[in-house]
């Protein structure tokens, strides 16, 4: 076990961690939450889905059902009234900066976590823990970032854990997924692919193939295209701890 503070000797150590840590978060939330939660591409076993549920706990406190109707409301109306987070209705600027506070003001709204929400796991974890208690989870990391890194490094680690989702996911994919890049499908919405390489934000950055066929777990569609989060599903599936129920050819 690592000394207090030992892990921020050297300068490297605190962007590696974030580095790593922000993918395994980006992973758990296209792989879990999206692909499998929202749009059940996937169903993975529940030793592949408990650590993501658990680490997206500690690292973002988000709440399994609300995401997924925010998601699934951004579906049924994308770049259109009724849209959680269109950067054509709200302004590009907005959502990259403030993705997160448009994503709190869809979940609140009276019937959307009854009608989105729906599917969503109800077990004994997600009544007694993860949802009711899903601050606990970051001041959880809190804790164990400043025992890795001390009482300076540490919480600047966890402020950027802490920014990491509502940046990369409510503000980059949700907001320059829909403005900027390529796009393979001519779908009703303006969705784009940021990057044919779909490696940093776990395969994300494929958003208009995405919205071509929502229901794929298979991101990728044109050969010269990498969907990192797809190999991964693909190793889970060799495991036998992930089964996938469609997948675009």
């Amino acid at each position: 076990m690592p000394d207090f503070g030992s892990w921020a000797t050297a300068w490297w150590k605190p962007i590696l961690f974030v580095i790593v840590a922000g993918h395994l978060t980006n992973v758990s939330v296209t792989l879990f939450l999206h692909r499998a939660q929202t749009h059940r591409g996937v169903k993975l076993h529940f030793l592949a889905a408990l650590p993501m549920r658990l680490w997206l706990w500690l690292s973002t406190a988000i709440v399994t059902k609300e995401w997924v109707a925010c998601h699934r409301k951004h579906h049924a109306f994308a770049d259109r009234e009724g849209d959680p987070h269109s950067p054509l209705m709200e302004g590009l600027r907005n959502i990259v900066l403030k993705g997160a506070f448009y994503y709190r003001k869809t979940v609140r709204q009276p019937g959307v976590l009854d009608k989105y929400g729906k599917g969503t796991p109800n077990d004994w974890l997600e009544r007694h823990l993860l949802s009711p208690l899903n601050w606990v989870g970051i001041l959880v990391m809190l804790a164990v970032d400043i025992y890795l890194f001390g009482f300076f490094v540490g919480p600047l680690v966890w402020g950027v854990q802490m920014i990491w989702i509502p940046f990369w996911a409510a503000g980059i994919v949700n907001g320059v997924g829909h403005a900027v890049g390529y796009r393979n499908f001519d779908v009703k919405d303006e969705s784009r692919n940021i990057s044919p390489i779909a490696i940093w934000l776990g395969g994300e950055e494929l958003h208009n193939n995405h919205h071509a066929d929502p229901h794929s777990a298979k991101f990728k569609a044109k050969w010269y295209e990498f969907d990192i989060g797809w190999m991964y599903l693909r190793l889970l599936s060799i495991f036998g701890l992930a089964e996938i129920s469609y997948a675009r050819r």
